[in-house]
């Protein structure tokens, strides 16, 4: 699967690698960290991002990546479009994703624990199997969300519009959300 567009010299090449060797890499130069222990290869194209040889310029993948970047990279993504978003089995402890839009974005089995969601848009958002312990989602849109198996403990949803979730199996301790909209402790 192609990722990313690569400019070297005059030739443009499609660089197939994985999105979190490529974030790696990018982390890598913008950190200043040339000591890293990369792989060879990886090192090599980190030195050349880092003397401008080879600039990353165009992300191929659906609409967000380059959100889906700064995410990893800074752990913090503030109105960030990740619309559609593949996020499964991230560990996302204590991001800051303050009015994002995750609209249709997969958060399956994501470790969310003290991750701050206030004012994101979360519609058709899976986040079954998701751990969301002392995660705020206050303020947000919350619809056609699929909780199913997730764990919810002390997870604020203060001012929340909450409609159709799926909280089948999931594991809800001083949250306030239920099918029927009460509060469960």
């Amino acid at each position: 699967m192609k990722l990313f567009t690569v400019l070297s010299t005059n030739t443009t090449y499609d660089l197939s690698c994985s999105f979190n060797w490529l974030a790696t890499c990018s982390a890598t130069v913008a950190l200043g960290l040339a000591s890293i222990a990369l792989p060879f290869s990886q090192q090599v194209f980190a030195q050349q991002i880092a003397n401008k040889q080879v600039e990353v310029v165009q992300p191929v993948e659906a609409s967000g990546s380059i959100d889906i970047t700064r995410l990893l990279v800074t752990r913090a993504c503030r109105g960030c479009d990740l619309i559609g978003a593949n996020l499964r089995g991230k560990h996302l402890i204590g991001v800051d994703l303050r009015d994002a839009n995750l609209t249709n974005a997969i958060l399956s089995d994501t470790n969310l624990e003290g991750a701050d969601l206030t004012g994101a848009t979360l519609i058709n958002t899976d986040l079954s199997g998701a751990f969301l312990t002392n995660t705020f989602l206050d303020e947000a849109t919350i619809s056609e969300v699929d909780f199913s198996g997730a764990t919810l403990i002390y997870t604020s949803l203060e001012g929340a519009n909450v409609g159709n979730v799926d909280l089948l199996n999931a594991k809800i301790v001083n949250t306030p959300i239920s099918i029927g909209g009460s509060y469960d402790q």
